[in-house]
């Protein structure tokens, strides 16, 4: 199953949960991440938080949603976006057939510097339990309808 996360920038919280579904979901999904405006780098932060905590980071790069739309790329079965819409962001929307979810969350970027540690901390647990929970109750072979109701029922989950 292939799952794509979206944000505005992909430099932090779709980086996070792109690693975390890639690594929790061992081999049962392949989560890609992307940007509507993408900021080319990888936060700094993000990198540093999943190589602490033993996540692969040698792919992770901010890129556009373009190359998903590109006629040879993976198709995607899942577009799951990260935006916190409480923040007034606004999340990019992905055409198509995917089952579609969002998963608000805080943009840790957005801090202070001196405040990253503790808010890629909070954006990274916040998504791993999300993850944890959406590929626990994963079915083995889901529905589209079952994915929806999987990635719906943990995006509000806080």
């Amino acid at each position: 199953m292939n799952i794509l996360v979206l944000c505005t920038g992909n430099s932090a919280r779709s980086i996070l949960l792109e690693a975390i579904l890639n690594t929790e979901g061992a081999g049962r999904v392949r989560a890609y991440s992307a940007g509507s405006q993408p900021s080319g780098k990888v936060h700094p932060y993000s990198l540093t938080l999943l190589a602490a905590r033993g996540y692969d980071t040698r792919e992770a790069q901010s890129k556009s949603w373009d190359v998903f739309a590109l006629p040879d790329a993976p198709k995607m079965d899942a577009v799951i976006t990260v935006c916190a819409s409480a923040a007034g962001e606004t999340c990019p929307i992905w055409p198509g057939a995917p089952v579609r979810a969002h998963w608000g969350v805080e943009d840790p970027a957005a801090a202070a510097e001196a405040d990253w540690p503790a808010a890629f901390e909070t954006a990274y647990g916040l998504l791993h339990k999300r993850a944890r929970t959406f590929l626990d109750a994963l079915a083995e072979t889901p529905t589209p309808k079952d994915l929806k109701s999987a990635l719906d029922a943990v995006g509000t989950l806080s």
